[in-house]
Order: structure tokens, then C-alpha cells, then sequence
């Protein structure tokens, strides 16, 4: 094919404009991103997020697959049988064949330089192509499976700013000029550079036979193949749309006011994805020649539609997967992405969208889900083109994303990962509320993986617990056993496996609790909850990954035969006690009144309440847990579930679940701390309860002492009398348990006012005027102010 190629004078505006309004990501057949995808076997890759290196990860027919899991790449590429990855710093690549199913895919490296580095890899169907970082010069190989002579490249004499590949051929923008110039052996390629001769573009992307790009102005055009109306563009005001992903016969973006995905061409795809994809909001998306994948903007997980997707899953079980490329830059000119250097789990950082020369694909943004005027966008230009390019770009980023948010509660899924120890209710500051979630079904099962971190393999939390030794069991969960473990990069984690099963009611309920849990846990953050590290999800296996809970469960230091004595355990001091009874109010407090939509746990009780390293209480267990009833509605109507001597005899009886159920198993969790006993426990180990003989509930055994006065009668002998302050603090505590306890649940107290108590309770701890030498003071029930006077 002739290249034909007009050298035109430059202007200075062009390149302020493109500075700042190249901002749009464009995913096509063949164009470098963090997810790429290969169409004649339906397989899809991304990068990692979260983990110390941005590996690989795939899923083809139903199953994970991890591509050399210790390197790290910056932006990977997909065709029809392959797909090519480009390492971090730009100067290895290599390609992987994914047409064979099998356990793994074996790489080639097709580029390997200590010196020039490359960028904007692009793969088509079977040609590889990148451009060098420092000179603009594009290289191409052809892929592993092509037939006939070697795909061209365009020669050193033209410069390219950006580059994107279809059906046999390339296409590229000059850097001079902006002129879109195409090469190759398909006759589609000419009939694109011929559609695009008079127009100077910002950003291009192709599909199977046609292109589409921004022009200076922001208008979207297309040319090509026009069979079934991919070209014909619904709308088109300037910046409308951002991310585009091209198939065969269809042309799919993303709105920039709100990340919704439009297409329009081939009918099967349009139906498809009103059906999958509804109202979700993504980073980015990607395009095969009959399926698209996307990028979700709430949880940085994939999900795929179209008749050619042939694997069973549309939401996919890759974990998150990184919203754009992991760079050393400072990424000063345009700046950071919210929480990268969490994403990218190093000191590098992901950079918001800016045409900057560095080893990285074409320039992304990030999303803003919602309404912007379109005079903003304007008024940019304006203060851009007198000069003010870098200040008024970062403003009207800070702008924008307070607007879009309110500053009211919303708050990034990401950023609540390192403020985890700001969302705790302070005496000077209420608790930190967690993202919205307009898109989260009120239904947690069904909500499947929707909210992602870590995605571990078997073999390596198997390697973790010595094979699941029966010597790193350290307890039991909703669904399974829980094992210590140290991951390869230091960390230790508590990691709970789903128990095998070959009766499928069985399966069922481990699938259950399994989804549940990772459903609740991957988008709630609070310093007492436990956190949620990440998941496996390999055939039959289940397994979550958590944050290691050194200090064991309150069930254990309360109830272990080793805890006999006063000086063996650190909670044996009131103000101890009352500190992790307030932990746990908070988290729960942060599920019924702050997660969004609310929580209810289900199964309070000691044993689901964790100490960690600084002996903080953290709520955990959420395998039973379901979303709170609707606004409109007083419960949910669900069959009875939780542990004997802590569930609800309201919702036992009456199978109508309310938040008012877990305040009655903190109310159990308050009488265990006060008393010493367990929530079930036989009289006849008891010294002082006479001849009798069977099981007592602690609340049949502490309720009625507690409404005669004699609550000194009942306290833990381990922790010795209170005294001074200590005694209405403990008397606090001891009277909200007994509100929390009562039988009809509208007469408990919200798990607001139960903070209060607790709060007074040990901030009366902390004052100084104790009793001298700690002597016993008498109690009375008169000095308590119940929160539900």
C-alpha cells in the first residue's frame, strides 16, 4: 500500500489543545489498555490491582489462568488468536497464543532492547505493532499465526503520536500534523486514511473495518465499513464520548457525562447490552469482533456481553483489575488517580489523563459518573489556550470531582482502603459513611463478586498454610475452616476455606456464604470490621483472604481454660472490657447506619468479634449477613438463621428480620464481658448455682440479678470490683445491655445510642478520679439515663 504523507506547518494552539483534551480512552480490535481480549476463543486479560507485581491474569472457558505471575506489565493488546503484553519500562514484549485450551499460555518474546523502549502497543488479527517511546517511529511483526508475507511497517520517515490497529491493518496519527495515515494488506485501511484526509485528530481507534476518532474540536467521527450503520454516530456534541470499543459491525463508547455505554450497528449486540449491562458506569471498554467487555466504574471488576462470549460468566472472577498503567512518573502535570500507588502497591502511580511521553498507552481519565455543564468544558479552552493549561486543568479536576460527589458522603472505594482508621466514631466526629452504591441489588448473593480486591490461585494460599495443615487451623467461619497463612511478600493473613462438600445442598450453602461475605466485605471499610483481603475462586474451591487477627476472637480470651487468672489476659480490666464492647457497637453501627444499602450481620456473637495486633475489635463473619430491609419497609421476611444463646427470639419466632436482631447478639456480647460466662453454658460447672443441673443462657442467668440490683453479684471475678468512676461506667454498659435484651425488638435501642453509652461508659473509665486504693462502691440502678427514655 502507498503511504502518502503532506507535511503541514504545526501551531502552537494544536499543541495546548492536545495537551489537555486528549483525554479520551480508546479500546478497540487492537489498542494498548490494562484489559485486552482475544475473539476466536472468547478470552480475556487484564492487569492486576492491588498486588506488589501488575501481573497477568485470563479468563477462557470458565477458568483463571495467570501469565507469568512474577513480572509486571504496563499495558497489554488483543487480536483474534493472540495477544501481546508490553513490561514495565517499555522494553521487553511478548506475545501469547490463547487458540489452544489448556492449562497454560506459553510466552514469546517477539522484542527485547536494553535501550529504545516502546509504547502504544496495538495487536490487530495477526499483526503486532508499537512505537518507539523517544522517536514516534512505529515497529510491526506479524503474529504467530499469519500466513503469507510479513505485515509492513510504515518506515522511519513519519513520526507517530499514537497508533491502533483492525483486520489487517494499522493506523496511526502523525505527530506533526495530526493527519491519520493507515498501512497494511486490507483495503480498508485505505478507504479509513482516505475518509480521515482533511481532518486533524486527537485520538483514533479501529475495529474489523472501520475507525473512529476525535477531532480537535471533540466531535466524534467514524469512517470505513459502513454495513450495519457502525458509522452512523447517535449524537455528537463536542466531547461527548470518551472510551470507545469497535467490533465487526458495531461501534460502542462511553458518554462522558455519566460512563454509560452506548452503541449503535449490529442489532445483536444493541439487545445484549440493554439486557447485561443496564445502567452501570465503567473506566473503560474493549471489543471483540461479536462481544465487548467493560471496565466497571464502582468495583474495577470486568464484565462482558455479546453473542460471541462463549464462557458462562458475564461478571467475571479476575478481581480488580487496574484502571490505566502503573508509571513512575509524578504524574505533576495532569495528576494522580485516587489511591494509585494502593492500585499499583508501590511507590509508581497511575496518572490521570494527559498526553505525556512515557512508556504508557493513549492517555485516560479519570471518570466522572456524574453530569458536567458543557460550559465547563469551554471555559477550560479558554484559560488552556491564553496559557493557563497545567493550573486550570488540575482545578477543574478538584472541581469536578467535588461536585460530583457533594462532599456530602460518597467517598472512592479506594481511598477508604488507607482512611480505613478515619470511618470510627470519635467523640468529635461521627463515623465515616461509606460509598454510595446506586448500582449494589438488594440482594447480596445476587450481587455475585460485585465488589472485588486480591484474586489469589489455590496453589498459592495452599503454599501459604503449609498445604492446609492442620497445624495453621486457628478456627472455623460460616462456611468453612479458617488457616493462618504468610503470603510470599511477608504478609500474614487468616484464610477461611470453604469445606468440601459432595451434597449439593451443601455446595449451595458454602456458595452462598461465600458470595455473601465477599459481596459485604470487598466494599465495606471501617477500622472495626475486619478486612477483606481478597478471594479464590477455582472450580469447586472457595476461600477468602483476611487481614491476620493476631490478639484471636473475644470467645477465646473470655472463655480459654488459660484465662483463669486475673494477670493472664489484658481484657481482664473494665475499661478494657467496655472499650471492645464499644469496637464492636461501632462496626455494627457502620453496617445498619452508614453501609450503603445497610447490613444486618446476623450472627453477632463472641467469637465473631476479632482483636487485632493493637487489641481493636473487629466484627467479622459475614456469611449469614443480608441487606437491611427497603426504606419503606420495617424487616425482611427470611427463615431464621444464627447460633443458640445469641440469635433473636423475636426473629426466631416470627422469621422477620430487623437491625433490632443484631443489637440483641451485642446485647449477649455485653453480658458475656460483664459476667465471664459463655452465652450457653451448664449450671453444674458452676460453683454457686446450687444442685441444678443443664444448660442456662446468660441472659436467663444475668437479667434477673441484674433488675434486682445485684449486678456486683454477677461480675467477672477474674477482673476484681470495680472502683471510683469504673462503677457507673460498668453500670452503664450492664443497663444498656439489659435495653438491648428485651423481647420485642421496636423497644431496643439503635445501635446509635448504644455507641453514646458505651462511649460515656469508657470515657468515664478514663478519668482520674478513681476510688483510692480501688475499694468496691455499692451500685444503683438510679444514676442510668436509658436511651430509649
Amino acid at each position: 500500500m502507498t503511504l502518502p504523507f503532506t507535511t503541514t506547518s504545526s501551531f502552537i494552539i494544536t499543541i495546548f489543545i492536545s495537551l489537555f483534551l486528549v483525554h479520551s480512552v480508546v479500546n478497540g480490535l487492537g489498542l494498548a489498555s490494562t484489559v485486552a481480549l482475544t475473539y476466536e476463543r472468547a478470552t480475556l486479560c487484564g492487569i492486576v490491582a492491588g498486588q506488589p507485581t501488575q501481573r497477568i491474569q485470563c479468563y477462557q472457558n470458565n477458568r483463571t489462568i495467570s501469565v507469568l505471575p512474577n513480572v509486571s506489565f504496563q499495558a497489554i493488546s488483543g487480536g483474534r488468536r493472540f495477544f501481546c503484553g508490553l513490561r514495565s519500562g517499555g522494553f521487553i514484549l511478548h506475545c501469547w497464543d490463547t487458540s489452544f485450551s489448556n492449562s497454560s499460555f506459553q510466552p514469546k518474546r517477539i522484542y527485547h532492547s536494553r535501550t529504545v523502549g516502546l509504547t502504544d502497543l496495538t495487536v490487530g488479527d495477526v499483526q503486532v505493532c508499537a512505537r518507539e517511546i523517544n522517536t514516534g517511529i512505529v515497529r510491526c511483526w506479524r503474529g504467530r499465526r499469519a500466513r503469507g508475507s510479513l505485515f509492513p511497517s510504515p518506515g522511519e520517515a513519519l513520526m507517530f503520536r499514537t497508533i491502533t490497529s483492525g483486520s489487517g491493518f494499522t493506523c496511526g496519527i502523525l505527530s506533526e500534523d495530526h493527519r491519520v495515515v493507515c498501512w497494511g494488506q486490507s483495503l480498508f485501511g485505505a478507504e479509513i486514511q482516505n475518509g480521515f484526509a482533511n481532518l486533524a485528530m486527537i485520538s483514533l481507534v479501529a475495529g474489523e473495518s472501520h475507525a473512529c476518532g476525535l477531532t480537535k474540536n471533540g466531535t466524534l467521527v467514524c469512517r470505513g465499513n459502513n454495513v450495519s450503520g457502525q458509522l452512523n454516530v447517535p449524537s455528537n456534541s463536542a466531547f461527548e464520548y470518551s472510551s470507545l470499543a469497535l467490533g465487526a459491525n458495531f461501534t460502542c463508547a462511553l458518554k462522558e457525562t455519566n460512563r454509560l455505554v452506548v452503541c449503535w450497528g449490529e442489532r445483536n449486540i444493541l439487545e445484549l447490552h440493554r439486557e447485561v449491562i443496564g445502567n452501570l458506569s465503567f473506566e473503560l471498554i474493549v471489543a471483540g469482533l461479536d462481544f465487548v467487555c467493560g471496565l466497571m466504574t464502582s468495583n474495577l471488576s470486568i464484565i462482558c456481553w455479546g453473542p460471541g462470549w462463549s464462557n458462562s460468566e458475564n461478571d467475571l472472577p479476575l478481581g480488580m483489575i487496574l484502571p490505566g498503567p502503573c508509571v513512575q512518573s509524578s504524574c505533576s502535570t495532569c495528576g494522580t488517580y485516587p489511591d494509585s500507588q494502593i492500585l499499583c502497591r508501590s511507590s509508581k502511580n497511575i496518572c490521570k489523563s494527559c498526553q505525556i511521553e512515557l512508556p504508557i498507552a493513549v492517555p485516560w481519565q479519570t471518570p466522572i459518573p456524574s453530569p458536567q455543564p458543557k460550559a465547563m468544558n469551554k471555559l477550560c479552552l479558554v484559560f488552556l489556550i491564553v496559557g493557563s493549561v497545567g493550573a486550570f486543568a488540575g482545578l477543574c479536576s478538584i472541581v469536578f470531582w467535588l461536585w460530583e460527589r457533594g462532599i456530602l458522603f460518597s467517598c472512592s472505594f479506594f481511598t477508604l482502603q488507607h482512611d480505613r482508621d478515619s470511618a470510627v466514631r470519635t467523640d468529635n466526629a461521627s463515623t465515616a459513611r461509606p460509598p454510595s452504591k446506586g448500582q449494589v441489588s438488594r440482594s447480596l448473593s445476587s450481587s455475585k463478586h460485585a465488589e472485588k480486591t486480591e484474586t489469589f490461585s489455590l496453589s498459592e494460599l495452599a503454599a501459604s498454610t503449609n498445604n492446609f495443615s492442620p497445624q495453621n487451623k486457628i478456627g472455623s467461619g460460616s462456611f468453612g475452616v479458617v488457616y493462618k497463612g504468610k503470603l510470599l511478600d511477608g504478609r500474614e493473613v487468616a484464610i477461611k476455606r470453604g469445606e468440601a462438600s459432595t451434597k449439593m445442598s451443601k455446595f449451595h450453602e458454602k456458595e452462598t456464604a461465600f458470595d455473601s461475605e465477599l459481596s459485604s466485605l470487598s466494599r465495606l471499610n471501617h477500622k472495626n470490621l475486619v478486612a477483606l483481603l481478597g478471594f479464590c475462586h477455582e472450580n469447586d474451591e472457595r476461600l477468602l483472604v483476611y487481614e491476620f487477627m493476631s490478639n484471636g476472637s473475644l470467645h477465646d480470651h473470655l472463655h480459654s481454660k488459660n484465662n483463669t487468672e486475673k494477670s493472664s489476659s489484658i481484657l481482664n480490666s473494665w475499661q478494657m472490657r467496655i472499650k471492645i464492647a464499644l469496637d464492636a457497637a461501632r462496626g455494627i453501627e457502620y453496617l445498619h447506619n452508614y453501609a450503603v444499602p445497610p447490613i444486618i450481620h446476623r450472627d453477632i456473637k463472641s467469637s465473631n468479634i476479632l482483636l487485632d495486633s493493637k487489641w481493636t475489635a473487629r466484627v467479622s463473619d459475614f456469611g449469614l449477613s443480608l441487606l437491611g430491609p427497603e426504606p419503606h419497609e420495617e424487616s425482611v421476611s427470611t427463615k431464621a438463621v444464627g447460633t443458640v444463646g445469641y440469635i433473636d427470639p423475636e426473629y426466631y419466632a416470627l422469621n422477620e428480620l430487623t437491625t433490632k436482631s443484631d443489637v440483641y447478639g451485642l446485647g449477649v456480647v455485653m453480658l458475656e464481658l460483664l459476667t465471664g460466662k459463655r452465652a450457653v453454658f451448664k449450671i453444674e460447672e458452676e460453683e454457686d448455682e446450687g444442685d441444678g443441673i443443664g444448660p442456662m443462657s446468660v441472659v436467663e442467668y444475668a437479667l434477673p440479678k441484674l433488675r434486682a440490683g445485684e449486678l456486683q453479684s454477677v461480675l467477672d471475678k477474674r477482673v476484681g470490683p470495680p472502683g471510683g468512676k469504673e462503677v457507673e461506667a460498668v453500670e452503664l454498659m450492664a443497663y444498656t445491655a439489659m435495653d438491648c435484651l428485651k423481647l420485642e425488638g421496636k423497644e431496643r435501642p439503635g445501635m446509635s445510642d448504644i455507641v453514646a453509652n458505651l462511649e460515656k461508659a469508657f470515657s468515664l473509665c478514663e478519668e482520674e478520679d478513681i476510688s483510692p486504693q480501688g475499694e468496691a462502691v455499692s451500685f444503683s440502678a438510679t444514676t442510668f439515663s436509658s436511651p430509649t427514655d
